[in-house]
Formats: C-alpha cells, structure tokens, sequence
C-alpha cells in the first residue's frame, strides 16, 4: 500500500501506542464526541483518540447528512487536541461496518492496542449491528455515560451477554491491554450534547423558501437566507465578491445529487488572517444587499478558517495553511473515487492486436 492509501496518515505501520477508536457520522461534530475522547485520554490511559468519521452510517439514511469533507474538517476544527485524530479510513480501507473497519485497522497496525469507544445510549442498540458478537471478541470496549443512559443502559441485551467480561471502572486502565472479550462501563461526568439536537436547530434546505423567523434581540428580525434566490446567480455573485477581494485559488465543487445541505461548496484562500476575515465579511455584506437575508457565518475570530453559509451555496474560506491541513478538495477527491463502481475482472481468451 503506497503512502497515499495510508488509512491514517502519519501514523507508523508499527506503532505500540493505545489507540481509542470513536466512530460515528459526526453530523455535526460537537463538545460531547470531545468530551468522551478527553475522558478516554484520562480514564483508559490512552495515548491517542482517532475520530472515524463514517462515509454512511448503514443504519441511517442520507438525509439531512452533509458531505463527508465538511464533516471532516469541522471534525478536526472541534477536536482541537494534540491527540485526537480526525480522518475517514474507510474510504481506503473499504469498509463499511463497524466490525470490518476495526478488523483492518487491527491488520494495518498490529502492533497498536485498540478500545472501541462509544456512548452508553449505543449499547442497547448494539443488537442491530452487523457482528456485534464478534466485534466484543475483536476488540475491547469502554461505554461512557450519557444523559438518560446510565445503568439501565447495561439492561440491554448486548451488555448482558458479556456480563462476564466487564472491568470494574477501577480497572479501566487495564482495558486497552486486556484480552478481548473486554469492557467497561465509565460513569463520567454527563454531557447532554447531542448531533441530532443541533441538526434539530439548524435546519437547511428542508425550510420554505424565504421564511423569515423572529428572533427577539438587540437586532430585531433576522432574515435567513432566501432559498428561492436562483442558484446560478447566486454562486456568480459569490464568485464576483471573491474576485474583488482577490481571493487565491477558488475552488468550486458541485453537490446537486450528492447532498442535501447545499448545491455548492466554494473553497477559497486569503493570504492572512485579516484578509480572510475581510473576504467573508464583504461577502455577506455584498450578498445581504443582494436580498440575501444575515446570513450564518462561523470562525471570524480566529480568521484561520471563515465559513459563510449562503444557503444553496457554502462558502469556505481558507489561509493557505489550514486548508492544506484540513484538505477539503483532497476528501471530496476520495470520496468520489470510492463512490465509483469497481470495474469487474473480465475472464476470456487475450485478443492479439493487429499487426
């Protein structure tokens, strides 16, 4: 496997380090996948936390899911830390469920001493998953506390199959070195954030078009974006503002048919933290006069990375050193290419060319 098809890059094939796997949509990522990993660190003992962000949940549907490239890179924004790991390793790897992906992982990196990690509200639903017997026996597995999933979480069938198995919490540090069957039960400190929740709160394309929603402040009424704006035009004036702003290598990624959040993704670079900031403000300022409504924009007070939610078209901007970490055209590359179906091996008799 050559370099570029490494599944976590900069990550030595040999690595001994304990490695807690948490994997999930992260549709958004938010403090409470943060929190469980920082938990993890402290209570298991680990040296690292890799986030697995998941191509397509099989037990979920498509909708509302936004692109794998934003939920990455919003991923790495929100973990923040030194050791914790954001990537999708299974667009390389091929796999799809839980029990393949850590079984190649396992295969990737023999030598490193993995805990699968999870909420406790998962447990009851860990029944559902394809090899949930075998993932127990391939791994070991440390739930942690959730908000309404507590103790009765361990009534579940899944739990009380592997009854026997279970580390006392005073014992978590063991689990990464433990034999699996392994798991324990980590009644930490609650966090109630909640993906769901926050998707629940910001709603994109499924709103009516041009609703406008009151919003009791200091500003009064705030129009969100006008939906029914005609696309076209609206990525042109987008492009125009970027223009005048001199951006640096504007990307434009079309997402008709491939997500519902948006039509397009507009990737673009300013050489400063002033000049990024700068770019997103003139372009909601630009598209507010246009009709657009005030429009949500995230990330001004670092100016490393400036997100402008135009509506039907998401406007990312970048200085030059976070986009090449955060590499959005780079997933949108993979996820292409693991999208296209693979070409069957024709068997036959070899055709000799012309002469």
């Amino acid at each position: 496997m050559t370099l570029a098809l490494h599944p976590m890059p900069g990550v030595p094939r040999d690595t001994a380090r304990r490695i807690g796997l948490l994997g999930g949509s992260f549709n958004p990522a938010h403090e409470g996948h943060r929190h469980v990993s920082l938990e993890a660190l402290k209570r298991l003992g680990l040296d690292e936390v890799w986030w697995l962000v998941s191509p397509q949940n099989p037990l979920k549907t498509d909708q509302g899911m936004e692109p794998l490239a934003s939920r990455v890179a919003r991923a790495r924004q929100m973990a923040g830390h030194a050791r914790i790991r954001v990537a999708a390793p299974e667009l390389l790897l091929g796999t799809r469920y839980t029990i393949d992906t850590v079984r190649a992982l396992k295969r990737s990196f023999p030598k490193a001493r993995f805990v699968w990690l999870t909420g406790a509200d998962i447990l009851p639903q860990l029944v559902d998953w394809r090899g949930w017997r075998e993932l127990f026996a391939a791994v070991p597995i440390a739930a942690f506390a959730r908000p309404g999933w507590g103790h009765a979480a361990l009534a579940a069938p899944a739990p009380r199959t592997f009854a026997r198995y279970r580390l006392g919490a005073d014992h978590a540090r063991r689990l990464a070195v433990s034999s699996p069957p392994a798991w324990c039960f980590i009644a930490s400190r609650l966090d109630s954030h909640s993906a769901t929740a926050i998707r629940a709160r910001r709603p994109r394309k499924a709103r009516p078009k041009g609703q406008t929603i009151d919003q009791k402040s200091s500003e009064g009424s705030r129009m969100l974006p006008d939906r029914s704006k005609d696309t076209a035009a609206l990525l042109a004036l987008v492009r125009r503002s970027l223009d005048d702003d001199k951006a640096e290598d504007v990307v434009v990624i079309d997402l008709k048919d491939k997500s519902a959040f948006a039509d397009y993704m507009v990737i673009a670079s300013g050489r400063s933290n002033r000049q990024v900031v700068a770019i997103a403000e003139h372009l909601t300022e630009r598209l507010k006069k246009a009709g657009h409504g005030s429009l949500p924009v995230e990330g001004k007070q670092g100016g490393d990375w400036v997100l402008v939610d135009a509506g039907d078209v998401v406007v990312h901007v970048f200085r030059p050193e976070p986009r090449a970490f955060y590499a959005l055209e780079k997933m949108w590359a993979l996820e292409a290419e693991a999208a296209k179906p693979k070409a069957k091996a024709v068997r036959g008799r070899r055709v000799k060319k012309p002469a």
